[in-house]
């Protein structure tokens, strides 16, 4: 591996990195800047926007004949890293779950004559969208699970019943990816929303509120869709999901690693200018050893994140790669994060700093996209089967 960036990457991470430092940071000091899921309020989200697409930092991961800026998966590392030392910035660059990992999916799944009908929209920013797998009592961590049953209607129509839950983005989304079960296998539809026969029963409470639109509970009752709206083949739906989800995974990490710098940098800062019992707290071993274990965490997670990305770039499925990258990022990130409030003490508790937030925020990245156990035993099953015979 190269470890040091193309001229054009270094310098639309500096970019970002700027934009963050001079324009999204000082909105946190606002609440008025905050919407009811403490996310960037939509006319301010509107105005920073606008901003992105002039300095040329919108829809990193996308083409250009889309209107995005086409980045490898090394360059996305270096810059959603960049862009997430604020919460606002995945959503501000067009590059927050779950319409980044939406966009990825339809660009490499759908003809290329329902692309402006159905990717065009999200990458302009026009338009949110959701995805909808997860079930209760159902598909999780393992997707053979899904209960929702699509079923035919004469030879043009389907007709969806089911339940999802923890649904980001239902409230707002113009449309959703869902999963069903077509017999024996499954299927991805796109759904237009609103929808008859589907309900959002209600907003979950959660852990993490920064998401947009929330956490759902979704209903299906009998919900028509066209024979056109199957995204890709039939019965496929399994496939495509872990070609979504391994990338998807993967930018989860880049955004979370960029959070947790920021953290610790805030931590350090703290640490070198308090004084407790006649020396600065950072001369005092408890509190410089944890922060020096941040400064090992925060680069080794660096680095399997850009291996990872490296992987993907190759042309590789990544599956094993970015299954150990998302369980070391989310169990290690948190521990730093976690060594973060501890150093600042009764100021990491209270948002007196954004580092309890962080906090908050970074726990559910041990659930979503696979729990740090199920990856343990996806790794664990595929080496019972790639052991070497001598």
């Amino acid at each position: 591996m190269e470890f040091t960036l193309p001229p054009d990457i270094d310098d639309m991470r500096r970019r970002i990195r700027r934009f963050v430092d001079e324009k999204l940071i000082p909105l946190e000091a606002d609440r008025a800047n905050f919407d009811e899921h403490e996310n960037i309020a939509p006319h301010v989200l509107a105005e920073m926007r606008k901003a992105a697409k002039a300095e040329g930092l919108w829809a990193l991961q996308m083409p250009k004949r889309l209107g995005g800026q086409e980045l490898p998966r090394i360059g996305m590392a270096a810059c959603y890293e960049e862009m997430n030392r604020s919460i606002f910035g995945p959503v501000v660059f067009n590059s927050a779950a779950p319409d980044d990992g939406n966009m990825m999916i339809l660009d490499r799944v759908l003809p290329e004559a329902m692309k402006p009908r159905w990717l065009q929209p999200i990458v302009n920013g026009d338009v949110q969208s959701a995805f909808a797998m997860t079930e209760p009592d159902g598909c999780g961590s393992d997707p053979n699970l899904t209960y929702t049953k699509a079923e035919r209607v004469g030879n043009d129509r389907w007709r969806i019943t089911g339940r999802k839950w923890f649904i980001t983005g239902a409230v707002g989304a113009a449309f959703g990816i869902v999963m069903a079960r077509t017999g024996n296998q499954a299927t991805m539809f796109l759904l237009p929303l609103p929808a008859p026969g589907l309900t959002i029963e209600r907003v979950m409470g959660s852990v993490d509120h920064t998401m947009p639109g929330g956490h759902s509970v979704v209903r299906l009752d009998r919900v028509r869709v066209p024979r056109s709206m199957v995204l890709g083949e039939l019965h496929e739906g399994f496939r495509y999901a872990q070609v979504r989800l391994a990338p998807a995974r993967l930018t989860h990490c880049m955004r979370w690693w960029g959070a947790a710098q920021r953290a610790h940098h805030i931590a350090a800062r703290y640490a070198q200018g308090r004084t407790a019992f006649g020396k600065p707290l950072l001369e005092h071993e408890g509190v410089g050893f944890a922060l020096a274990r941040n400064e090992i965490d925060l680069k080794q997670t660096e680095l399997m994140i850009d291996w990872a990305a490296w992987t993907l770039d190759q042309g590789q499925r990544g599956s094993s790669e970015s299954s150990m990258t998302k369980y070391a990022c989310a169990e290690t990130l948190f521990q730093v994060v976690d060594r973060c409030v501890q150093v600042l003490g009764g100021s990491g508790i209270v948002d007196e700093t954004p580092v309890s937030k962080i906090w908050r925020e970074i726990r559910g990245f041990r659930v979503y996209d696979g729990p740090s156990e199920v990856h343990l035993y996806s790794l664990a099953r595929k080496l019972g089967r790639n052991l070497p015979s001598n």
